[in-house]
């Protein structure tokens, strides 16, 4: 599809959004919302251009035609480089989280999952989901995948839960089906997706298996219900300001997703009760997930270090030491990051079902510096740009007949800099550092796909402490 063609398919949904309050009848035009939907765009849109073609389109293994990389089951390494590379140029060109990649994580995680729970009990998962691919790529559709639940008392298996709720579940279980009860929370692009790909979010055990389901349905879907979540500045979309939104083009959003009695036909359905296969499912989404964020934070990243730069220009340092030291470590830290998404993707192998899995513990080794360096990257662009990047007067101000010319005189930089162009390069490292960006920026950064401990835990399992061990010992020559 075009960017447009999108677009207009969206329309046609009958999605149930609330946000303040109140339902949201045209998500599509809503100001609030619309620089989340024009980030999915921009995914479509740069896949016609010929000059991004290599990064952003592949040939499905499956129908032989060209499809947009956003729905490809990875068929190399080649393909797992490429996805890093496609991300960090989306994250370029949007300064913000452009949403397809979590349906793309979980596509490549179910995948080779229902292969494997096929081989073992004989279900027909894998072809249902194959048919699902294969109507995603024909149809180029964007997917949410959803993971994460609520979860409720951590401490607590999902069975064991004061409100059984709390993590999605089968209620029924039909000739015809399933339906399902529960919700997903903080997902990422779902209003301006056209279908859901359910997931499990933890390892369950035999007494959970109502809660070990894993399906796919159209967003619009009777029974689903989203509730969007605040972000910082978001009502500054209301103001019609395009200088203090920093970002007046592009954006991201979450919500709460309820599935209140959701019927699903058993075609759509790729997992259901098999509850030691849950595990494996969540274990190589967030891997691939984990994989991504040393692509798109990045790219976003790129921006942030950029602005940094313009503003020590806008104030007239960009010649000084310290400077200089800082955009370089921002720079090192970046690439750092890039440099892990790219290691893990090279290093990976194949699967069972024939699709190919990144290593998981380089996987998770970039995704616990993920957790760190934008934190580090956002402070000396913060440090590097000055108090004002919070202090500044509105656009409204600036061009007020009385006050303006005040504002115009005393926040100028270089004089050769107009105070408008220094406020926009401030506003936009508000905007990534502090505002609504920043949710998929700084704060995606510590909790997408997975929290700190996450990604600890299966650096711990997946380190080979062990083959250290016996390295160690050869070396000096102990004998046990």
């Amino acid at each position: 599809m075009t960017g447009e063609q999108y677009v207009e398919s969206m329309r046609k949904l009958n999605l149930q959004v609330y946000m303040f309050g109140e339902k949201i009848e045209n998500p599509v035009d809503d100001p609030i919302l619309r620089p989340s939907l024009n980030s999915v765009k921009a995914t479509y849109d740069m896949a016609q251009k010929p000059e991004y073609e290599d990064l952003m389109t592949a040939t499905s293994h499956m129908t032989g035609e060209k499809i947009n990389r956003f729905t490809h089951i990875h068929q190399g390494t080649d393909d797992l480089v490429k996805k890093v590379k496609m991300q960090r140029l989306m994250g370029q060109k949007t300064a913000a989280c452009f949403q397809r990649c979590v349906g793309m994580d979980a596509f490549n995680a179910t995948y080779s999952t229902s292969f494997e729970i096929d081989k073992k009990y004989g279900t027909n998962y894998h072809k249902n989901f194959v048919e699902f691919m294969k109507y995603c790529q024909t149809n180029d559709l964007t997917v949410d995948g959803a993971m994460t639940d609520p979860k409720g008392d951590r401490s607590l298996a999902p069975h064991a839960q004061a409100d059984p709720d709390l993590f999605l579940r089968v209620v029924e279980r039909r000739e015809d089906g399933v339906v399902v009860r529960g919700a997903k929370a903080h997902q990422t692009g779902i209003i301006n997706s056209h279908e859901v790909l359910v997931m499990p979010t933890i390892a369950m055990g035999p007494d959970d298996k109502d809660y070990a389901v894993a399906f796919s349905v159209p967003t619009d879907s009777e029974g689903i219900l989203m509730i969007i979540g605040r972000q910082s500045c978001d009502t500054r979309k209301l103001e019609g300001s395009q200088i203090d939104v920093g970002n007046s083009e592009f954006g991201g959003m979450e919500a709460l997703v309820v599935f209140d009695d959701v019927f699903v036909p058993n075609d759509r359905i790729f997992l259901n009760g098999e509850h030691e296969f849950a595990g494996m499912l969540v274990e190589r989404f967030a891997g691939y997930h984990r994989q991504s964020y040393g692509g798109c934070k990045v790219g976003v990243g790129d921006v942030l270090i950029g602005a940094a730069a313009v503003a020590a220009d806008y104030n007239g340092v960009p010649k000084a030491s310290h400077i200089k030291d800082k955009l370089i470590e921002m720079t090192h830290l970046n690439e750092t990051l890039y440099c892990c998404g790219i290691a893990c993707s090279a290093e990976g192998t194949q699967t069972e079902s024939g699709n190919y899995m990144i290593d998981l513990l380089l996987a998770n080794v970039c995704k616990q510096n993920v957790t760190r360096f934008p934190y580090e990257i956002a402070r000396l662009a913060e440090d590097i740009a000055g108090g004002l990047v919070v202090t500044a007067p509105s656009e409204k101000d600036l061009k007020d007949p009385l006050v303006g010319p005040y504002v115009d005189k005393y926040f100028r930089g270089v004089n050769v800099v107009s105070t408008e162009n220094r406020f926009r390069i401030l506003r936009l490292i508000e905007n990534l550092t502090l505002g609504s960006a920043a949710v998929g920026y700084r704060t995606e950064s510590m909790h997408g796909a997975g929290s700190p401990q996450a990604q600890r835990i299966m650096i711990s399992r997946q380190g080979n402490l062990a083959m250290k061990k016996e390295l160690a010992k050869a070396i000096a020559k102990i004998e046990e």
